[in-house]
């Protein structure tokens, strides 16, 4: 039997959104093609290996080698009006997997836009904030849809909740605050890790993350320069800002008039922050002073950089953007001042937790900040 237009119109949409599987039973219905057995995941003590017979649907990876790595095949085919595969076009994949670091393995999910070649693509990992996973973030901040549009890779991992019982990042913690450790290291080595094997590219990787996600995208961003070529922070806190728990509580509820100190560097990481002037859970202070820090850094580098104010008005809604240009016109550091603003990402589906729908969209708007960065072409590769 053949597919019908509407039939492939159908199942090529729900591709591009990533429900890979409601996509396949169209296929299937329509081409009777027989369902196969559900697949099995591999075993907790799996750690990137499968059991003979075993069908990959979530595959557990090791660090190192990189030749260990097993790819789980794409779920759907692209298939002309004839019915038949068109071209080296690939479809979207939304699909959960795992990853070991510091003897630790870590969940998270993985989307890859649709593609018809083998071109480097932008890597975007995504921090979620507390009581949050990957899936309920990349719903609330619709990056998928974006990355679809813009072809960009983006990564979700997930906190554990063994690591933190609210499943917050612990950014506050020394142990996550060096180089080469704790959770920091993970979120390098995972990103690196999706370079090598989804065809990334080593010189466009960033990072972005909401409260305890967008205190730990900061730290990172400042542990790992020669990784991330910017970092997006939506209602977070400066790296450094606290040392321990009572520390965070209270740099939450109004950082201190002094520059963070500890995990502090003095890289000049490209930053775009969005903070909403009525937040009552991290105090719109923090994101100012990650803005004044981010300056202080580039200025002592002596990179000049000129000020451009203007006013959004979204939904009625009117917001405050500063962007920081070098003498090429590129925006280096962006503050989105939300006032009225919550503890909630800007421009976010109702759908998913602690999201703001009225805007504007922060993801749009740090995708947009993103692609204009990359490292220099003599940097090392990221590990």
């Amino acid at each position: 039997m053949s597919i019908s237009l509407d039939e492939m119109k159908k199942a090529t949409q729900l591709t591009r959104e990533g429900r890979l599987l409601e996509a396949t039973r169209i296929l299937r219905r329509a081409l009777e093609v027989p369902a196969e057995a559900p697949a099995q995941a591999p075993t907790e003590g799996a750690r990137g290996t499968r059991q003979r017979g075993e069908k990959i649907t979530d595959v557990a990876f090791r660090e190192l080698p990189a030749q260990t790595h097993e790819r789980p095949r794409s779920l759907v085919p692209y298939l002309d009006r004839a019915g038949a595969p068109q071209g080296n076009f690939r479809p979207a994949t939304f699909e959960a997997h795992r990853f070991a670091s510091n003897r630790r393995t870590y969940a998270y999910r993985l989307y890859l836009p649709p593609r018809t070649d083998d071109r480097l693509l932008p890597v975007i990992v995504m921090l979620h904030g507390c009581t949050q996973d990957a899936a309920d973030f990349a719903t609330g901040t619709a990056m998928n849809e974006l990355a679809a549009q813009r072809g960009c890779i983006v990564v979700y991992p997930e906190q554990l909740a063994r690591s933190n019982r609210m499943r917050c990042w612990n950014w506050f913690e020394p142990s996550h605050q060096q180089l080469g450790r704790g959770e920091p290291a993970m979120i390098a080595g995972l990103a690196a890790d999706v370079v090598q094997r989804c065809q990334g590219d080593p010189r466009r990787v960033y990072v972005a993350g909401l409260s305890a996600g967008g205190a730990m995208a900061a730290l990172v961003a400042q542990l790992y320069p020669d990784t991330f070529a910017a970092v997006g922070v939506h209602s977070g806190l400066p790296a450094g800002a606290a040392r321990d728990v009572p520390s965070a509580h209270a740099a939450m509820r109004r950082p201190a008039r002094t520059a963070a100190t500890g995990a502090t560097s003095a890289a000049v990481v490209p930053t775009i922050v969005f903070h909403g002037g009525s937040d009552r859970t991290v105090h719109p202070d923090n994101g100012r002073r990650l803005i004044a820090e981010a300056l202080a850094r580039a200025s002592s580098s002596g990179i000049p950089l000129l000020p451009r104010e203007q006013t959004v008005t979204v939904a009625g809604r009117t917001v405050r953007r500063t962007a920081y240009h070098d003498p090429l016109g590129v925006p280096r550091i962006e503050h989105w001042d939300l006032p009225g603003g919550s503890h909630a990402w800007s421009g976010g589906r109702a759908a998913g937790t602690f999201t703001d729908p009225s805007g504007p969209s922060a993801s749009a708007a740090m995708i947009d900040f993103f692609l204009a960065q990359q490292l220099p072409p003599d940097a090392p590769p990221p590990t």
